[in-house]
């Protein structure tokens, strides 16, 4: 059998390569971080893939290492318009093959529209220019592309009732987003489910969850909190997340009363019937 490595993001690659590059210099971690001037636990981020260096620091890493601006050169490649938790995130969903996710107050991010995206970077945002707020909705939005394809990835979308209704944006903000979902929904783009009230307790009560397979690596499982987030490859975590995604969808309503009800909320929104 062989064996499936888990998924890499190229921020792991390129940790990979400056451990390599590293060992091959002879230095060890506190070495190079004297010459870097930076800690040997920082040294430690970078080859993990968990950080990235500043410019300078890839410029004084390639002096150390004598790689000729090899570092420098690929960090320009390497720099993310996500927060440092998303980031790595943000990859591996462009390379799922499976993305099957829960959101327990808000629209995912990968299915919101311009309007009710901006709503939300207004509300925790409260010195900001149109400039910002434009900037931040075309890279939250631009995720959507994934969806462009007939076929991949596969999507699953898992929703608290609660997320059809808080009225974010406003009632026709609010409704054009539900029928953005509606719509992919019955073309067949994803499959959609709708966790209810009635329901009560439920085991992806406390996080929003997303869950993502790929075509030749481990799968994974990503949580989010205020300004955190916390992607997992251990087997026995992504097994627990994968077995309570299956526990929530079993309380759910089907893909067509689902369809039935975000359509309704929809026209609640717009006749403010709440």
């Amino acid at each position: 059998m062989i064996e499936r490595r888990k998924p890499r993001t190229q921020r792991e690659k390129y940790g990979e390569e400056l451990r390599l590059r590293r060992t091959s210099a002879e230095l060890t971690q506190e070495e190079l971080g004297n010459q870097v001037v930076c800690s040997p636990t920082l040294i430690s981020h970078f080859e993990a893939g968990r950080r990235l260096p500043r410019p300078d620091d890839a410029q004084r890493i390639d002096q150390a290492l004598g790689t000729g601006g090899f570092f420098s050169r690929w960090l320009d490649d390497l720099e993310s318009t996500y927060n440092d938790y998303f980031a790595a995130v943000a990859e591996l969903e462009q390379q799922a093959t499976l993305i099957q996710q829960f959101a327990l107050s808000l629209v995912p991010g990968v299915l919101q529209t311009d309007d009710y995206a901006r709503a939300l970077f207004r509300a925790y945002r409260p010195n900001h220019t149109a400039e910002e707020l434009d900037e931040a909705v075309v890279i939250r939005t631009r995720r959507s592309r994934i969806l462009d394809g007939p076929l991949k990835p596969v999507v699953w979308t898992l929703l608290d009732e609660a997320v059809l209704r808080r009225r974010v944006g406003g009632p026709l903000v609010m409704a054009e987003q539900l029928r953005k979902i509606a719509d992919l929904a019955e073309a067949g783009r994803l499959r959609l489910h709708v966790l209810p009230y009635g329901v009560g307790a439920h085991p992806l009560l406390e996080s929003l969850l997303t869950l993502m397979g790929f075509e030749d690596s481990p799968p994974v499982a990503y949580v989010e909190g205020f300004l955190s987030g916390n992607l997992m490859d251990d087997p026995a975590l992504v097994v627990a997340s994968q077995t309570a995604y299956a526990l929530a969808l079993s309380d759910a309503l089907s893909h067509q009363e689902s369809l039935a009800l975000v359509r309704a909320a929809a026209e609640e929104h717009v006749h403010g019937q709440q």
